[in-house]
């Protein structure tokens, strides 16, 4: 067979070396150092630590104010209230620059850190209709070949409490968003089962997927949780439901943990973490060790909920190994594994990995392994998309504008 591109020296976590060979876009091959296949281009990764390219499984595209003017974080009056964080966002967003431009910002700073496939969120509701899914739609197509983007129809501004938006969220999937997501179904809307009765309709009528966001603390968080695996136990939806954030595993007894853990494998629903600072959040290994499929995101980007974030999933990694209290090799690996193997999953990517058939998405940078890149996060990366460079040392390759 004639190969597109052979990559030379590519070194695997574990030490072995390899050279991988692509043929339209996927790995054809991969084959030890002494057997080099014949191949039309030839790049030599110099023995580079070789791994999958980063899944950003949670993030906003539509109200990040990253490249745009500084904006002082605003404080709640009152600890973190949702009600007032959407209150401030859209103060801000009335004032920022044009959506496409500040996507566009941050999505060049994901792909420039190795991200190549990416969950984002988007508001859809009766404060904003589908305009800013229309934007984010739009501005998707200008990066295909560039990122891969799953694209969720979020009602932040509540489904009941926000007039018009069950029909909204049914527009959107039409117009495009390939997942429907629902907001803390207790403490914002209220009523827990005319919430999800919205979500879980839409997206049976469609067939698509569900990543709701959840913030509510301890027991009544839980209580959520529960009666969303029951939903998608009900309707069969198995590995197509994710619950995001989900604070309420943080802070509830382990007894109480052991058994939603036990709730979630059963049901296949997924949980993201980005082990918000100064909150509780899921524990990463009880739940993985139970079953459940784990995964991260950088989530919100110096926006109206925080001022933080870099658009690094290697970096995230290195904070959900810090919060956790990870140390060993094996942990370290499992953090690791948050923002790829189990990301990719958690968003049913079935091309993925470093495997012959899956698409050349791989990253490559300067560690001796994986251990080593948690914690040091190296920067000078290489990031190949479909096995073409798009982006070297955190810049964008080839891309105008």
């Amino acid at each position: 067979m004639a190969f597109d591109t052979l990559f030379l020296n590519a070194r695997f976590d574990g030490g072995a070396r390899h050279h991988i060979a692509v043929k339209d876009g996927r790995i054809a091959a991969i084959t030890s150092v002494d057997q080099p296949p014949a191949g039309a281009e030839t790049i030599d990764l110099k023995d580079a630590l070789v791994v999958p390219g980063f899944v950003e499984g949670h993030i906003h595209l539509d109200t990040s104010f990253y490249g745009n003017a500084w904006r002082p974080h605003k404080p709640c009056t009152d600890g973190f209230n949702v009600h007032e964080r959407v209150a401030f966002q859209t103060e801000n967003m009335a004032e920022a620059a044009p959506m496409d431009v500040r996507a566009r910002n941050q999505l060049d700073l994901c792909i420039g850190h190795g991200t190549t496939q990416m969950r984002s969120h988007v508001m859809v509701d009766g404060s904003v209709g589908l305009k800013s899914l229309e934007t984010i739609l739009r501005v998707r197509e200008e990066y295909k070949g560039l990122i891969d983007i799953q694209l969720v129809a979020f009602p932040q501004s509540g489904i009941l409490s926000s007039p018009g938006t069950p029909q909204l969220l049914d527009e959107a999937i039409h117009l495009g968003a390939d997942l429907v997501g629902g907001l803390d179904p207790a403490s914002f809307d209220r009523d827990v089962e005319g919430h999800l009765d919205v979500v879980f309709g839409v997206a049976n009528r469609h067939g698509v997927d569900v990543d709701i966001h959840l913030h509510d603390m301890g027991t009544l968080g839980a209580f959520e949780i529960e009666q969303i695996a029951a939903r998608t136990r009900a309707l069969g939806m198995e590995g197509r439901v994710a619950v995001s954030h989900a604070y309420g595993l943080g802070d509830i007894s382990p007894d109480y943990l052991k058994k939603i853990a036990d709730v979630l494998a059963r049901s296949g629903v997924a949980i993201m973490t980005n082990a918000p600072g100064a909150r509780p959040f899921p524990p990463i290994l009880a739940l993985r060790n139970a079953g459940v499929t784990v995964f991260s995101g950088n989530d919100n980007i110096r926006d109206s909920w925080w001022p933080y974030g870099d658009g690094d999933m290697l970096r995230r990694a290195t904070t959900l190994g810090y919060r956790s209290g990870f140390n060993i090799d094996e942990q370290l690996r499992a953090a690791f594994d948050v923002v790829t193997a189990s990301g990719a999953k958690a968003l049913r990517l079935e091309s993925y990995g470093l495997r012959i058939g899956a698409k050349a998405d791989f990253v490559a940078l300067n560690a001796e392994h994986v251990p080593e890149a948690v914690v040091a996060v190296p920067q000078g990366r290489s990031v190949y998309k479909d096995g073409r460079l798009v982006a070297a040392n955190g810049r964008m390759v080839g891309k105008s504008g």
